[in-house]
């Protein structure tokens, strides 16, 4: 019935919160219902939720003052059990059992915690269960958190290979102009190499920590993958039907690119915050990734090995005038990478297959 067969769904906390903050079950309802009618027709779920912090602000009035990083600890450690509690309620009322994955951006860091994670869910999703990922947000704090779940849901649609990617806010999608002008169209389509920059406004939502800039950037990296990006109105009713039955418009869609990348690869995409180290290259070596045939990184081209890095982490491939143009898996640790720099005849410091250039 669905050209999708697994489909990853953000809803955000501007969609699961009321005015005043508290967690709206009704609309939690409405949303798991949509959820469950897939379901029910085969199509696997992925659920990246928000609603921790907005969830746990209704329940208790801290005792003293508390900083930023206290009162996100506090709130999201009282609200996770509380919105966990109220999704496993709604769909066991489906005949539905869902789970719970708690996630840090740490966690991505490493190619074997990232394989830990997508073999859970597949194990979660091979005997019909729902995942319901968030962020931990009780462990996770300053430059240890993700952007926003945005980019969480970013990183799980590329890991767990899904057909599509829906992220659902408390706005139509992205517009031309002021959405609040009878004037101003919705954009329903974006092409990969479309330029937004003068239609997306850098504020943030009322209760979470995105806004549209992120999502557009992380649906432009996602797109990239091969996967089709929706963005559109958690609030709506029906808007998960309508999307993906084609009775409704109102949603901007990111259209996929056709070049698909393999699951390493994707990782090592979508890893430049987890970099351990750095790799300075000169320019015969910048010119020979960037030629017609693949090539590996050899220490010959190297110029500095910059920070400290064990093997197979993922460092930053640096050129001579300090510009950015790639992410690798790097073979050798950073004092043996030292002592190959500028030598021939030697293995690559990072093989073609686990190279990304930007």
């Amino acid at each position: 019935m669905y050209k999708y067969n697994r489909i990853a769904i953000k809803i955000g906390s501007n969609v699961l919160t009321t005015q005043s903050g508290t967690l709206d079950i009704a609309r939690m309802k409405q949303l798991v219902d949509q959820i469950a009618y897939f379901h029910n027709k085969g199509v696997e779920v992925i659920l990246i939720s928000s609603g921790a912090v907005a969830s746990g602000r209704s329940e208790i009035t801290p005792r003293k003052k508390l900083d930023s990083v206290e009162v996100r600890q506090l709130f999201s450690a009282i609200g996770q059990v509380k919105l966990i509690n109220n999704y496993y309620e709604l769909f066991r009322e489906k005949g539905i059992v869902c789970g719970q994955v708690l996630t840090t951006k740490e966690s991505f860091g490493t190619r074997r915690h990232y394989l830990n994670q997508k073999q859970c869910m597949e194990v979660m999703l091979e005997n019909g269960v729902i995942p319901i990922v968030n962020e931990n947000d009780t462990i996770s704090v300053t430059e240890l958190m993700f952007t926003d779940n945005d980019e969480l849901s970013g990183l799980i649609a590329t890991m767990m290979d899904v057909d599509a990617l829906v992220i659902l806010s408390n706005i139509d999608g992205i517009f031309d102009g002021d959405p609040s002008l009878a004037t101003t169209k919705l954009i329903r389509e974006v092409n990969p190499n479309q330029n937004l920059g003068q239609y997306i406004q850098p504020t943030k939502s009322s209760f979470g920590r995105g806004g549209m800039l992120t999502k557009c950037k992380i649906a432009r990296q996602v797109a990239k993958e091969g996967i089709p990006v929706y963005i559109a109105n958690g609030k709506t009713d029906s808007i998960l039907v309508g999307i993906f039955s084609d009775t409704t418009k109102t949603y901007t869609k990111f259209l996929p690119c056709e070049k698909e990348t393999s699951s390493v690869k994707k990782w090592i995409a979508h890893s430049q915050d987890f970099a351990k180290g750095s790799i300075v290259i000169n320019q015969g070596a910048k010119n020979a990734l960037y030629g017609n045939e693949a090539h590996s990184l050899l220490p010959v081209g190297v110029v500095r090995i910059i920070g400290e890095f064990q093997r197979h982490d993922i460092v930053t491939i640096i050129d001579e005038d300090n510009q950015s143009i790639g992410v690798g898996k790097v073979e050798f640790d950073h004092e043996k990478a030292r002592l190959l720099a500028g030598k021939s005849n030697q293995k690559p410091l990072i093989h073609y297959n686990y190279l990304c250039l930007y």
